[in-house]
């Protein structure tokens, strides 16, 4: 999550299997080729000093700034990983099939609550899923507006066209606002985990909040973004600082 030690840009070997062809990210995770292109630059620049981790980690942030989002003071200093883990990267990514209570126990288990669970799913304002991952929402599910329905439908058939995309944000899927949430309150959220946060539970509340308060979801959105950036990084002697973000240094 959020780059904390770049385990994730790892690419498989002969004798290693690393996260990317983990079930959440096979076919999903996109833009290897732009930290390589940043990495590349910094290391001509500053050799052996700036991690893969760290050059994620102050991506993140700035993306959500030039797409309209807050910003965060990104703390540096993470090293990467000498390994990955296929397991946990299968075990601990939450699905996109989860009801509130796997989500809320998903995220407890990682140190956030549900208004942090709220806050950091607001992230899907702005990027793509895949038709395998909102099919069964499109065709079977009855919490979806019936419009918004028939249109995913057009765009993903009941079998096949696995990797046609839909934007998780209908309405504005270039920027980050607060359009995600209305989404949610007019039963137009894309996956099934996000409709779960507003469907008669818990998580309703912070979804309205959010909804019409800007402010406090992009205040709320930076302070947990900040908070899942510090989940046990690399640090000091820990981990290496690669020199190709794609493997191990030699």
């Amino acid at each position: 999550m959020q780059g904390c030690d770049a385990s994730v840009l790892l690419d498989d070997t002969s004798n290693f299997t690393g996260e990317k062809t983990a079930i959440p990210n096979k076919d999903s995770l996109r833009g290897f080729e732009v930290i390589d292109g940043i990495k590349t630059l910094v290391e001509a620049s500053c050799p052996s000093v700036v991690s893969c981790a760290d050059i994620l980690s102050i991506a993140a942030r700035d993306s959500v700034v030039a797409l309209g989002g807050p910003s965060w003071v990104v703390a540096l200093g993470r090293r990467d990983a000498t390994t990955a883990s296929f397991d946990r990267a299968n075990n601990d990514l939450p699905s996109p099939f989860l009801d509130l209570p796997d989500l809320v126990s998903a995220f407890s288990n990682k140190g956030f609550d549900t208004k942090e669970l709220v806050a950091l799913s607001g992230s899907h304002t702005i990027g793509q899923a895949r038709c395998s991952m909102f099919r069964v929402r499109a065709h079977n599910e009855t919490t979806i507006d019936s419009d918004f329905a028939a249109s995913l439908r057009s765009n993903c058939p009941f079998s096949g066209d696995d990797d046609k995309l839909s934007s998780l944000d209908v309405r504005t899927p270039s920027s980050f606002d607060t359009a995600y949430f209305k989404n949610l309150i007019q039963n137009k959220g894309l996956l099934h985990s996000d409709q779960a946060l507003f469907n008669n539970g818990s998580a309703d509340s912070h979804v309205t909040s959010y909804s019409s308060n800007p402010s406090a979801f992009f205040s709320d959105f930076a302070a947990a973004m900040v908070k899942m950036s510090n989940l046990s990084p690399l640090t000091g002697t820990d981990g290496e600082i690669r020199s190709d973000c794609r493997k191990i240094n030699a």
